[in-house]
């Protein structure tokens, strides 16, 4: 145990206790002016404290026991996620939750990232460093992948439902996917991509007809499309988030208004802004150092981990690390890009910041398994 604990980085754990004391702070700021929301201080270190601890233990695990029995973990996800869309009870508008306790729910979307990468990176391993083939290797993991996307999507959980296809892309990326296979799908989906945009400026009532009706796409789905791509056809309700964000990371300007700043935006005008919208609190208060301060934390979190890909002898581990990087890559992008207005919005957290403990626990557990590459790697037979 002593060695195993020397083997350990702890540059990454720094990295996450300062994120611990940042989201902590963040989110009793997003509190503590807001009286329907009730999340004391304490109880975030808390969840942060026993997510840190999940994140020690699963490091001891051996990953490649994982890796070998992937298809397991797999099966049981796709059951949950089963579950939570035949019994549809709805929190937030989602019905992707298992109420464990009063106080605590467990989100299996949020697993089955973790799941995925895992499950893909086996399938990765079997192939030895070669070429995907386009029957063999690239359709079988698309139909992994969408397997778990449509089950997220019809809870409906659209951001996590998009971030299985961001790890798809990750690991098509390290699996060595052919260039003709990898041209061929960004003309494919490129191509139906700006035909679709086309066709719905031209007839948006269709699109929401018929894909609302019988696709199971939510009216405030074409809301934040409209948003994003028309906003001079958004109503006000419609670009009121949007705005609003924007507003208030403006105010911020290079060094913020100060923390817990008593004529805050977010307190008053922005939904969720304790979760989703966390990245707001970091502009309004702490303006553009804090947020470029909070970035490049996550750029060292993230270099660390690509060393530790790097220098891994095993095929696997290094799979599994690249996973995780490309989940986290997207999810921070599209979290920060939708509150500026570069991406539409959707309902994606920004790891180990934003509150929330299923999603607290799963980026605990991802880097958990990081951990574990480094450990077990030195231990294992080089391939």
């Amino acid at each position: 145990m002593l060695a195993k604990l020397k083997k350990l980085d702890y540059t990454i754990i720094l990295i996450l206790l300062v994120f611990m004391v940042i989201s902590s702070l963040l989110v009793h700021s997003a509190d503590v002016s807001d009286p329907l929301i009730n999340i004391p201080l304490n109880k975030q270190i808390i969840i942060y404290v026993m997510a840190l601890i999940a994140l020690v233990a699963s490091s001891f695990f051996d990953y490649r026991i994982l890796v070998r029995f992937s298809l397991y973990p797999y099966l049981i996800t796709i059951v949950l996620l089963i579950y939570v869309w035949r019994k549809k009870e709805e929190i937030n508008g989602s019905s992707g939750w298992i109420k464990i306790t009063e106080d605590f729910s467990f989100q299996p979307a949020e697993l089955m990232k973790l799941v995925l990468i895992i499950a893909l990176a086996a399938w990765l391993h079997k192939k030895q460093g070669e070429d995907l083939l386009l029957i063999r290797d690239v359709i079988p993991m698309g139909l992994i992948t969408l397997l778990p996307f449509g089950l997220v999507f019809v809870q409906p959980d659209l951001g996590n439902a998009v971030i299985l296809f961001g790890i798809l892309i990750g690991m098509y990326w390290i699996g060595n996917m052919k260039y003709s296979h990898a041209l061929f799908a960004l003309v494919v989906i490129g191509g139906a991509f700006i035909v679709g945009i086309y066709f719905y400026s031209m007839y948006p009532w269709l699109f929401k007809h018929y894909l609302g009706e019988y696709v199971g796409f939510k009216e405030h789905w074409f809301s934040r499309v409209d948003t994003f791509l028309f906003p001079e056809r958004a109503s006000y309700n419609e670009r009121y988030q949007v705005e609003n964000s924007l507003r208030a990371i403006g105010s911020g300007g290079l060094g913020g208004e100060g923390y817990l700043s008593g004529s805050s935006i977010h307190s008053n005008f922005i939904p969720y802004a304790y979760s989703d919208a966390i990245f707001v609190v970091v502009g309004e208060e702490f303006g553009f150092r804090g947020a470029a301060v909070m970035l490049m934390l996550y750029f060292f979190l993230i270099y660390r981990m690509i060393l530790i890909a790097i220098q891994s002898r095993n095929r696997s581990g290094s799979y599994i690390i690249v996973g995780v990087v490309a989940m986290y890559v997207f999810q921070i992008f599209e979290n920060v890009g939708m509150l500026i207005g570069l991406m539409p919005l959707t309902g994606i957290t920004l790891p180990f910041v934003s509150y929330g403990g299923t999603s607290l626990l799963i980026n605990m557990l991802c880097i958990g398994m990081v951990l574990s590459v480094k450990i077990y790697d030195e231990e294992g037979i080089k391939e």
